[in-house]
């Protein structure tokens, strides 16, 4: 009984792992949301595939171990990394009720990596990822985060910045922000990372506040030290300057 979780990283089949890769060959089941079941359909059509809606997270779990533990090698699948907002915590959860399955994570490359890459280097220092999603974080804890994250300097990858129900939470995050960041703070965004319609701008802080962002959307916000070098965001690796 074998299940891997398997983080598919930003979406193009290139950039997936080879271990990534070498688990789906594996597999007898690959399980996973609709679309990145889709994504990778077309290099497996042997293999059983089993997909549910965006929000199935628990179904999708249920029905990864349940064939894992029927014998099957199965692969459940998300994008970026699986143990960064992915699917690695809730299937460990649902795979222990079933102590002879052997579970395997594999990595994948998350946004914060995938996109920093498209504006340079931002997140070369201490930096935290956020996610402004309030459906399984109270909104209140998250503020309380972004707050801590600005005034310790850290550079900030926010994720999930926006949808039709949170349209303003980005502004939001970026008032919270601006009480400890100058409004000329480097920052920037990329959408589509690794799929059709790729895009990255570059902005300040108070320009950002303004920016229309959705669920596509990944988003960098420079600490004290992050500059623009030749149409690179960077943030030095230290605060002392070197000899």
């Amino acid at each position: 009984m074998k299940l891997y979780v398997v983080g598919l990283g930003p979406g193009a089949p290139e950039q997936m792992t080879n271990r990534a890769a070498a688990a789906l060959e594996k597999s007898d089941v690959i399980v996973g949301y609709t679309g990145y079941v889709e994504q990778i359909a077309p290099f497996y059509p042997e293999k059983k595939q089993i997909s549910t809606p965006m929000r199935g997270e628990r179904e999708r779990c249920r029905v990864a171990v349940e064939e894992a533990a029927g014998g099957k090698t199965v692969s459940i699948v998300c994008s970026g990394d699986a143990g960064v907002y992915g699917m690695a915590s809730p299937v460990l959860e649902a795979a222990s009720v079933y102590p002879d399955l052997e579970v395997e994570v594999i990595p994948g490359v998350t946004a914060a990596c995938s996109g920093a890459a498209l504006l340079g280097a931002p997140l070369s220092h201490d930096f935290a990822v956020i996610s402004l999603s309030d459906l399984l974080t109270p909104w209140e804890l998250i503020e309380k985060r972004l707050a801590c994250a600005a005034e310790a300097d850290f550079s900030i990858c926010l994720y999930n910045p926006s949808s039709k129900k949170r349209a303003d939470y980005l502004q939001k995050a970026c008032e919270i922000l601006l009480r400890f960041r100058s409004p000329n703070t480097p920052a920037g965004v990329v959408r589509n990372i690794g799929r059709k319609g790729e895009t990255a701008a570059y902005m300040t802080l108070e320009e950002l506040q303004r920016y229309q962002a959705d669920m596509f959307t990944t988003v960098f916000i420079g600490n004290s030290q992050t500059k623009m070098i030749q149409g690179k965001l960077v943030t030095p690796r230290g605060y002392r300057e070197e000899a």
